[in-house]
């Protein structure tokens, strides 16, 4: 491990806190402290046990310190640089040459910066000319998003700094458990209810975040739409709705009002399983205080009708005029390090930097002037993530992958690793071998958070700077050198800068004027003011004595004065509840969610090689009622057999009464026999396309 002299100041390289924390490297340079910083208002100096670990994945111990490429006969074995690269430039101009442009691939992760995430879009568009570009962050909260444009006009997880949440009357919190997820964000609840706030989590499990709540609300799994509208019945029923901010600053309640009073509470409780005394406890809470948010987060968007969902809880607010006022408001919260950013600025199928629709002539028009490219040479829009997945080895050929591992985290994973398999070119850049990356024709070793500079946007829409921390071993690179490389060797010399500043330079240019507008926001602005939050245009002429021009203060509260949508009003959708895409019958009698466990992050790739962490988390496991385990006969610590339509999943059984009898849940961070997303649905909804993750129907037995 190479060290710099001095502690740097820099960010968490896991969720979308982006935790602000301090590096010390110790004066031999073996190892790097991780010390707290208390001024950094996200987090203030609080880190979980993966943020204090961070640094064990440096080792070259765990991670990978030079090129792989696959032999003759089978097996990855060292390379140089100038050989991998060569390969990886010859496998995909290949497949290009003899399928054409759209059968090569490229996937990408919501843990890219955004210089390295909007350099990627850059090159599957102008090196590569393939349409064929999605990442990870689809199976993030692409709903949320989906649902945010359609009622507001704009995309961003919060409208509303962290800080506001303890200074609100009431938060229900759908589908998230943030003391495992997110835990130095807990404080935020803590403080919420220390100021005479209430909290409702609804959750079909009673997680560490629901034991904090005044009120538990545990659904049935892919009921949430009803419940929401249920909700929203009896606000009206009991003449709670603020009618005046309905006339002044919405359009479209009549028809959602009439789709909301068809789902009567009686009906909600057949549904959901939520009492209707239950139900009417959470309207009164939250029409109770001044001010309340909703916040949602993977529960209820990973269905196939997540869309519709969120939809249904922003009616909620916007009926009761919690919206676009302070303190008041919903949100979602990002799970991914730059769950926000990565969707911004290119690498997803649909979209332009700046968060520039892809079909828009206007926006091609710009982004193209700033590439220095024909705008009609731009492909039009791509599969989504799962889609593209599905086509590997037939429509799709070839795949560049970076900072991403589908074999684990992608809904039916089996399926996906055989399409995987099947593909005629695979190369994979990461920082470790992940078990996708372990398939690969290719595996180019790439430089991580603490070896790198680079901004990523954080749940609030903050925009954050990581500075380089420490030198990478000799044998690794950054993604924007393996661009770089790529480029030159596919015939585009220039555009592809290895400066990540130089690259944000470009980047802020061509988000200018878009919706996530960062052209006001540089590098010495975010070091100096913690973050700068998005839009904030750029001001020409600046203030006076300024060298050049000045960016505007940013926009801390999206929506106080009017929405993002032509007329400035919000915009109710009539939405209607319907049926996961899988419901239980005689043969799959039960349902599965997943999620996640506090020690460990995502698929794994990175976690599972501290041992520390492992220590904490050391494997999958099935969680079950004891009703239910007593019914088939399962002992805690016994091995269960979990089996969808898709596959069979075995893991030991943890049983507890904090889950629903009807219900079992599965963590998803390991590979091998336990790998949840065997088992889960790749059921998709039909407008943000993302994955059926926290539903599908299962059997269980002992195995």
């Amino acid at each position: 491990m190479h060290t710099s002299d001095s502690a740097t100041d820099t960010h968490c390289p896991y969720c979308a806190l982006q935790c602000g924390m301090r590096l010390r490297p110790d004066p031999g340079g073996a190892t790097v402290a991780v010390e707290e910083r208390a001024d950094f208002p996200v987090n203030r100096g609080a880190l979980c046990g993966k943020g204090r670990t961070a640094p064990a994945v440096l080792s070259s111990r765990v991670r990978l310190t030079e090129p792989l490429v696959r032999t003759h006969a089978g097996r990855l074995e060292p390379a140089t640089w100038e050989e991998a690269l060569d390969a990886v430039a010859e496998g995909l101009a290949r497949t290009g040459r003899t399928y054409g442009p759209d059968a090569v691939g490229v996937f990408g992760g919501g843990g890219l910066t955004n210089e390295k995430a909007y350099a990627l879009g850059k090159f599957a568009r102008v090196a590569l000319r393939t349409s064929q570009i999605d990442y990870n962050g689809r199976f993030c909260m692409s709903s949320a998003a989906a649902a945010h444009q359609r009622a507001f006009g704009l995309d961003r997880g919060l409208p509303f700094p962290l800080a506001d949440i303890p200074r609100t009357g009431c938060v229900i919190l759908v589908g998230s458990n943030l003391a495992e997820t997110m835990p130095p964000a807990l404080r935020y609840l803590t403080e919420l209810k220390a100021n005479g706030g209430t909290l409702i989590v609804i959750d079909p499990r009673r997680t560490r975040t629901a034991e904090q709540a005044d009120l538990h609300l545990a659904p049935r799994p892919g009921t949430d739409l009803a419940l929401a509208l249920g909700l929203l019945h009896l606000i009206v029923a009991e003449g709670r709705t603020d009618e005046e901010f309905i006339a002044a600053r919405t359009t479209g309640w009549q028809e959602a009002r009439a789709a909301a009073m068809a789902h009567w509470p009686e009906l909600v409780e057949r549904i959901t399983g939520v009492p209707v005394p239950r139900l009417r406890e959470a309207v009164a809470m939250f029409c109770a205080p001044e001010s309340a948010m909703v916040l949602t987060a993977r529960g209820p968007e990973q269905q196939s009708k997540g869309t519709d969902t969120v939809g249904a809880w922003i009616n909620l607010c916007l009926a009761t005029g919690r919206a676009g006022r302070p303190l008041s408001g919903y949100g979602c919260l990002t799970g991914q390090g730059n769950g926000q950013g990565g969707r911004e600025h290119g690498q997803k199928a649909d979209q332009l930097p700046g968060y520039r629709k892809l079909t828009d002539p206007a926006a091609r028009a710009h982004v193209a002037e700033v590439w220095g490219v024909d705008p009609d040479s731009l492909p039009g829009p791509g599969r989504s993530a799962y889609e593209l997945l599905d086509a590997l080895g037939t429509d799709v050929k070839a795949l560049l992958l970076m900072g991403s591992n589908p074999v684990v985290s992608a809904p039916r994973a089996a399926h996906v690793e055989d399409r995987i398999r099947s593909l005629d070119f695979l190369a994979v850049a990461d920082v470790v071998l992940s078990e996708t990356a372990a398939l690969a024709d290719v595996v180019l070793p790439v430089t991580q958070w603490a070896e790198e500079t680079g901004t990523t946007t954080n749940l609030e829409g903050r925009v954050l700077l990581r500075r380089r921390a420490l030198t990478p071993p000799p044998g690794v690179r950054s993604d924007l050198d393996v661009l770089h490389g790529l480029a030159a060797r596919l015939g585009v010399e220039k555009g592809f800068p290895t400066e990540p500043e130089e690259v944000f330079e470009e980047l802020r240019r061509a988000s200018a004027g878009g919706p996530a507008d960062y052209s006001g926001i540089t590098y010495a602005r975010i070091e100096a003011e913690q973050g700068v939050f998005w839009p904030c245009p750029e001001i020409p002429g600046g203030p006076e004595g300024s060298e050049g021009p000045a960016g505007s203060p940013g926009t801390e509260r999206l929506f106080l004065d009017r929405f993002a949508t032509d007329d400035g009003r919000a915009r109710f959708v009539p939405v209607t509840h319907r049926d996961a895409a899988e419901v239980p019958d005689a043969d799959y009698p039960l349902l599965l969610t997943t999620g996640r466990v506090v020690a460990q992050y995502q698929s794994g790739a990175q976690t599972r090689r501290v041992d520390e962490l492992n220590a904490a988390a050391p494997g999958p496991f099935v969680e079950l009622h004891p009703r239910l385990a007593a019914r088939i006969g399962a002992v805690d610590g016994s091995p269960l057999a979990v089996t969808s339509r898709r596959g069979r999943a075995v893991a030991p059984a943890r049983i507890t009464d904090t889950i629903r009898a009807d219900t079992v849940f599965m963590p998803f961070h390991w590979p091998g026999e336990g790998r949840a997303n065997t088992l889960t649905n790749p059921a998709l909804d039909p407008t943000s396309r993302m994955p059926e993750f926290k539903v599908c129907a299962v059997r269980v037995e002992p195995a």
